[in-house]
């Protein structure tokens, strides 16, 4: 590989040699079966099982099985290998729906790594995808060697600013999706008196903006996809049992998907 990952313990490049990544100073993390990497040391764990649960994990398996989002994951592939990109990470790569169709995109010389705190959705990403390299550890702390990636990619995941500056060769790119302004409009109308529309993201410091598209679909979801949609929300938790009836009462319900996708420069 040409991104080489870095030890979490003690930041040394590792080296892989029968299915074992160590560093010189005799660290050593195996390898799993479903052929990812496990480099978040137990002692770096803030709770038992961070990151998204098996649930929600399911959730999304299940919400990513229509093609409700494949507009925006096709529009991802198409933008990121129409840039120059031998080495690409997906920060927070979840199950690895967008990760998979931008390896598919790119020649087969390129690398593309994910990489996630959780580990259900890392092993299911994992077993399925085995083109992408995945791991587990902290987006806040990647376990990648620094200045190797041309592109990064951020989907609804926190931006630390620094660590993907670190990450980013001179002139690498960034790629950010946040919630455009009516993102699931019609849904919060169900919880919310008065739904606030999302506002555009700031740039991260270190970073200037070269590009903002904005996508957005109204489409007629099933009701059952989208108790789906719900638990993969930040906002399930307010989804009462009431409001889950009153969705009950139709088969279909129309929903508005709208994202920004901000691409950014190192400065």
């Amino acid at each position: 590989m040409t991104l080489h990952y870095r030890c979490p313990i003690c930041s040394a490049p590792l080296t892989e040699h029968n299915k074992t990544l160590h560093c010189e100073h005799n660290h050593q993390f195996d390898v799993a079966k479903e052929g990812y990497v496990n480099l978040l040391p137990v002692q770096f764990k803030k709770s038992r099982q961070p990151g998204d649960n098996l649930d929600m994990v399911q959730a999304r398996r299940a919400f990513f099985a229509t093609d409700h989002y494949q507009f925006l994951q096709s529009h991802l592939a198409q933008a990121i290998a129409a840039l120059p990109c031998e080495a690409v990470i997906d920060m927070g790569c979840g199950e690895g729906f967008y990760t998979q169709a931008i390896a598919n995109s790119l020649p087969a010389t390129s690398q593309v790594f994910g990489v996630d705190i959780s580990k259900p959705a890392i092993r299911y990403a994992a077993k399925r995808y085995p083109q992408v390299h995945f791991s587990v550890a902290s987006i806040k702390d990647t376990p990648f060697v620094a200045a190797q990636a041309d592109v990064l990619l951020s989907v609804f995941a926190p931006v630390f600013a620094d660590e993907m500056a670190r990450l980013l060769k001179p002139q690498g790119q960034l790629l950010v999706v946040s919630p455009g302004p009516k993102h699931l409009y019609e849904l919060k109308t169900h919880i919310y008196d008065e739904v606030r529309l999302h506002d555009a993201p700031d740039c991260p410091p270190g970073f200037v903006e070269a590009e903002q598209t904005h996508l957005e679909q109204t489409q007629q979801v099933p009701t059952d996809v989208i108790k789906h949609l719900i638990k993969m929300t930040p906002f399930a938790w307010k989804f009462k049992e009431s409001h889950y009836e009153t969705l009950e009462q139709a088969c279909h319900h129309e929903v508005t998907f709208s994202f920004l996708i901000t691409r950014y420069q190192k400065a």
